[in-house]
């Protein structure tokens, strides 16, 4: 996984990105009708229900287009909302206000869910020892807040990117001719490297497990769309010697299923790629 300082550097570009996107040149609208000296308040109102997520955004984001603006947080990441609730309360110049509106909108509300829509699925395994992974099915762009927001839903993450893990899928496996060449490849090429990165090796069929179990090497095995009766006979044949990992088309009525099966992980790429917005809404306060 990338570092704490890799991720707040991607955090910080995105915020200066968005910024560039929506504000430009000059937000002209709050600059023709509002004192460049005037100051205000305004709440983050919820209309909407779920798991709250990218207050600590708003905090990043604010601080970076005002360091002078104040926040009064009253609900934290994490936790459940209701319509009415008031998450913060934000004041100070209200053009800064004005300027960081838009851009803290859109991402809480797509941060908030993924966290309300990952809680759900965590909610789901509960009682079995599955954890609920995200995939690289992300906006590009903003992957690490969809990331973020999954983790603040209770999930956890796969790999951020391509450089910091391996994860030989099919296309690999049939391009390198076959999986058994893939991995030992791989493992050469980490080796010629010097790099320490992860291995993990998608199979689709019983023989291909058969063959990574004899190639070895590897730090989990990926299930990929295998059924409830196929996914439980492959665990049972892994038999704990590298991590299982169950993905391919799981949703709210399967993810019980295949959790069941015993897998240490499912990932999931719906986690990020289809929710549908929180509604949250900021209010001038008079």
């Amino acid at each position: 996984m990338i570092s704490k300082k890799q991720f707040n550097k991607e955090i910080n570009l995105i915020i200066a990105n968005a910024l560039r996107e929506d504000v430009g040149g000059g937000d002209h609208t709050s600059l023709a009708c509002i004192p460049e000296d005037a100051v205000g308040s305004a709440k983050l109102l919820v209309k909407d229900e779920g798991i709250i997520a990218g207050v600590d955004f708003a905090r990043k984001l604010f601080e970076y287009v005002d360091p002078g603006l104040e926040m009064d947080i009253k609900i934290t990441d994490g936790t459940p909302v209701k319509y009415g609730d008031v998450v913060f309360y934000v004041s100070g110049l209200s053009q800064s206000i004005l300027k960081s509106e838009r851009v803290m909108l859109n991402v809480m509300q797509r941060m908030s869910a993924i966290a309300t829509k990952t809680a759900k699925f965590v909610k789901l395994v509960e009682g079995t020892k599955a954890k609920i992974l995200d995939t690289r099915k992300t906006t590009p762009g903003i992957r690490a807040i969809e990331k973020w927001a999954v983790k603040i839903g209770g999930g956890e993450n796969h790999r951020f990117a391509l450089y910091d893990m391996i994860m030989l899928k099919d296309n690999h496996i049939d391009f390198s001719g076959g999986v058994q060449k893939a991995i030992s490849k791989t493992k050469k090429y980490l080796e010629n490297n010097h790099l320490d990165l992860k291995i993990i090796v998608e199979a689709r069929n019983f023989k291909e497990i058969e063959e990574i179990l004899v190639e070895g090497g590897v730090h989990r095995i990926l299930l990929d769309n295998f059924n409830y009766e196929d996914t439980k006979r492959a665990v049972q044949m892994i038999a704990g010697r590298f991590e299982t990992e169950s993905s391919g088309g799981i949703h709210e009525k399967t993810i019980r299923g295949y959790a069941e099966c015993g897998v240490d992980f499912i990932s999931a790429g719906a986690l990020t790629h289809s929710v549908n917005n929180m509604d949250l809404s900021l209010k001038a306060i008079e």
